[in-house]
């Protein structure tokens, strides 16, 4: 932690802009693919007025309460990033596939959350659910499952049928539904699978 803190300092010093990609994501609304993205999808098909609009390089939507999804997405990354947190420490029982289980996770919980999923998102967590699969004290089986249907899915949102959820009909909505849907699943069935595996006895969820 030490090491990464002045490593980011000693970068900022020499170069005042390089982190200042981190600034411009503050502009950055809620992509379409996303999983709040999903919920403005569903509204729109409800009657909301929000509208689809090309920025920073991906479709995102901009109306009412965008502002309020976005908002949501990055406390729910905070979470997550506690969740981590309060697994590392409470995690006593480590087998030699924790820590590509817990890079999973970590991945999962940081894709279902953020305002962005791009389709080359599912392709870190195939690889990452193959890494998993090579060791036979894996948790992570069941969640592997979960994204190769996820994975089939989006390959039909991005390019196959990307239209259809551009405009936001209910096929395109449906699309996004069901592979948001598996990959919100999976990356709670990761959390509980980790949690009971490596966590102590008294502190396992039931």
């Amino acid at each position: 932690m030490a090491t990464a803190a002045a490593g980011a300092a000693a970068l900022l010093l020499l170069y005042p802009q390089a982190l200042g990609f981190l600034r411009h994501q503050g502009g950055r609304g809620v992509q379409v693919e996303s999983v709040g993205g999903t919920l403005l999808s569903v509204a729109r098909l409800a009657g909301w007025p929000g509208q689809v609009v090309y920025r920073y390089g991906a479709f995102e939507f901009t109306g009412p309460y965008t502002a309020v999804v976005a908002g949501a997405s990055l406390v729910l990354t905070g979470a997550a990033l506690v969740w981590l947190l309060l697994w590392r420490v409470r995690s006593l029982h480590w087998s030699a596939a924790t820590p590509a289980d817990a890079a999973l996770m970590a991945v999962l919980l940081v894709t279902v959350t953020s305002r962005v999923l791009s389709p080359q998102y599912m392709v870190w967590l195939l690889g990452l659910a193959a890494v998993c699969l090579t060791s036979r004290a894996t948790t992570q089986r069941p969640v592997a499952l979960l994204l190769l249907p996820a994975a089939a899915l989006s390959a039909l949102v991005y390019p196959v049928l990307y239209l259809q959820v551009l405009t936001v009909t209910p096929l395109g909505c449906a699309l996004l539904v069901a592979r948001n849907g598996l990959l919100v699943w999976a990356a709670l069935l990761s959390c509980r699978l980790l949690w009971e595996e490596s966590a102590p006895d008294v502190l396992r969820v039931p």
